[in-house]
């Protein structure tokens, strides 16, 4: 092929960032989960430190270890002054483990279950529409036959939930309430975010028995057994508890639409008469064009539950064909709303 072949070759209209984001997030975002695993947040918690001296501390090599410090750096983790890193606001506030805000729970679920996220894993989970977690099947099962990953899940999810717990609660008018049924609550973190904010309100943390066990714990932990019970019951066969608030949190995405429509239904019969329902998630937009975040929890959701996440516009109909009226949306903490209604 000769040079004239190609002299009507177009310019790109584009540059090629959106290609190569894709190649970065790959490999730039498991360094953080390297850094957590390696104790690079918990080494500077005290004191900043020079390259040299975590390299010393961490037994690890200059090359290495300035890879994964300089991407903690760029995403706003570390910061990096007179040669020393540390810590930043987001880094103290959710790395640390003596915070109450502490994330790294769930990062740590991340890392035990990497394989989730595998192209593998992905691809087999997108061709045959099912979860790949814990080698297929319901995650739910497995949690009941093996104690120690149903302990490990639950104290992601309440590391996951504790800072969105503490805002939601201040964002509706929710003093006429006196009893929350927090559906699905796992380790009753938004029970204990939203007895923290409303001093009347009682909470009752349903799920399964074991799970249950572990939400004493938490309750426990906060100094709030006489404002938070737990009640440990099969969510989709048994009995709810009476309860004029019914909250539920990351637990639509669990599931799809038919068994929504089967929970937001129950919690309208069991409802009384001005009753209010709460659903905390992360929303897509009504078209499903985005935002990033919520479309990739649904990537996550493809690996670990039969469910997806659901834009604002469709748990809001959910909510009305159901019976449920004044719905709205608002927005709650960092990537997550709220929808919300009353029984009539």
């Amino acid at each position: 092929m000769t040079q004239n072949a190609f002299s009507n070759v177009p310019m790109p209209r584009t540059d090629d960032r959106p290609l190569w984001d894709v190649v970065f997030a790959v490999y730039g975002y498991p360094a953080l989960l390297l850094a957590h695993r390696l104790k690079v947040f918990a080494l500077l918690a005290d004191n900043p430190r020079t390259l040299t001296e975590i390299c010393d501390a961490l037994n690890i090599k200059p090359r290495p270890a300035e890879a994964i410090l300089t991407v903690a750096c760029a995403l706003g983790f570390l910061s990096l002054q007179q040669e020393r890193y540390a810590l930043t606001a987001v880094s103290e506030e959710y790395l640390l483990q003596k915070s109450p805000n502490y994330f790294g729970f769930l990062w740590d679920l991340m890392i035990d279950n990497y394989q989730v996220c595998s192209f593998a894993s992905l691809e087999k989970a997108i061709l045959t529409d099912s979860p790949q977690t814990y080698g297929g099947g319901s995650i739910y099962q497995s949690h009941e036959e093996q104690i120690e990953l149903l302990h490990r899940f639950t104290s992601g999810m309440h590391s996951m939930s504790m800072a969105s717990a503490l805002v939601w609660p201040g964002i509706l008018d929710l003093s006429q309430h006196r009893i929350m049924l927090d559906i699905g609550g796992s380790s009753g973190a938004h029970s204990i975010g939203a007895a923290l904010r409303l001093p009347n309100l009682q909470a009752i943390v349903m799920d399964f028995p074991q799970v249950c066990e572990v939400a004493q714990g938490y309750i426990a932990e906060y100094g709030l057994q006489d404002r938070i019970t737990t009640c440990g019951t099969n969510l989709w066969s048994d009995h709810w508890p009476s309860a004029d608030l019914h909250f539920f949190s990351n637990v639509f995405h669990d599931w799809p639409p038919e068994k929504c429509h089967f929970l937001t239904a129950k919690s309208f019969d069991s409802l009384a008469c001005g009753g209010r329902i709460v659903i905390h998630e992360m929303l897509c937009n009504d078209d499903k064009t985005g935002p990033f975040a919520p479309a990739a929890f649904g990537m996550m959701m493809m690996g670990w539950t039969e469910g997806k996440q659901y834009s604002g516009l469709e748990l809001s109909t959910m909510l009305q064909e159901i019976g449920f009226i004044d719905v709205q949306i608002h927005k709650a903490s960092g990537y997550y709303s709220i929808v919300t209604g009353r029984k009539p």
